[in-house]
């Protein structure tokens, strides 16, 4: 049975109204947005033993029509690591040891440990995506738990790439990285979705970001955000598909941080949303590249 939110997943407020409801490739998605803070998040949603299942066996299936990796997918997988580690390179990190989470078939592992020389390892709840990487001679595990006892748990790279918004417990899973997982003057890599340029509303997206709203979730858990670059790479040249954003712990304490809400949403999604039809239409070539 699906479960209801009654909280934001991100200012825990009791108050939000229906945002979006539709099928997606057979399933109902119902999002909600938070009076508060202007945080959108599904409800009802899958329960936490449900994610589990659907991550491992059914994920894959339902979004490309196969377990395992597609040409397709690794397209964009190839040119997502070239856009990452462009922006690593410009802002001059270069990790010692780099954790992916949600590393997929393996390729933003494998992308940075030639570029920087760095120590990798992954972490991918995907059967067949796992399978996929390990036999590219890849360390990577099924659940971040599986590092906790490890003699040297602390990493100087985190990335999240297209994962955050899969996460029920956005706070409570960064916050973890941060006290486990992430050294003090440590570097997290976070990509999500562009809540008023994507199309976002999918059956394993529990939250969709806009600019403001992955901010302060970024502050709220200890982070400071060093950089955040709207764009559209691989996929595009012109819309802005993506939020990527660079962070570090903060040295102000999460409680002295207020969350700043965010006012106007829907009225912001549906004009970037005709922003998006208008250069679709007028530069079809540039709105969508091409994948071979």
């Amino acid at each position: 049975m699906p479960e209801t939110v009654d909280h934001c997943p991100l200012c825990q407020s009791e108050i939000s109204s229906l945002f979006d409801r539709r099928l997606f490739r057979g399933h109902q998605v119902v999002n909600r947005l938070c009076g508060r803070c202007g945080l959108v998040f599904q409800s009802p949603r899958m329960t936490p033993g449900e994610l589990d299942e659907f991550y491992a066996r059914e994920y894959r299936q339902v979004y490309q029509g196969e377990e395992g990796p597609t040409q397709k997918d690794l397209f964009v997988q190839h040119g997502r690591a070239d856009a990452l580690l462009g922006l690593m390179s410009a802002h001059g990190v270069a990790p010692a040891r780099y954790l992916d989470i949600g590393c997929s078939s393996g390729i933003l592992l494998k992308r940075f440990m030639e570029h920087f020389g760095c120590e990798v390892v992954g972490v991918e709840p995907g059967v067949a995506y796992r399978d996929y990487a390990r036999k590219q001679g890849l360390t990577v595990y099924s659940d971040i738990t599986e590092l906790k006892g490890s003699a040297d748990p602390r990493f100087d790279l985190i990335s999240l790439a297209h994962v955050l918004e899969h996460l029920p417990d956005l706070v409570g899973y960064l916050v973890d990285l941060r006290v486990d997982h992430l050294a003090p003057s440590g570097w997290m890599l976070i990509e999500v979705p562009n809540l008023y340029a994507h199309d976002s509303f999918e059956i394993a997206h529990m939250i969709s970001f806009s600019e403001c709203t992955l901010r302060q979730t970024l502050k709220k858990v200890g982070y400071e955000v060093v950089a955040l670059k709207k764009h559209g790479a691989p996929r595009s040249k012109i819309l802005p598909l993506y939020l990527t954003l660079l962070a570090r712990p903060a040295t102000v304490a999460p409680a002295d941080i207020s969350i700043r809400p965010e006012r106007n949403v829907a009225l912001k999604r549906r004009l970037g949303m005709f922003w998006r039809r208008v250069l679709q239409r007028l530069f079809p070539r540039r709105a969508w590249v091409p994948i071979n």
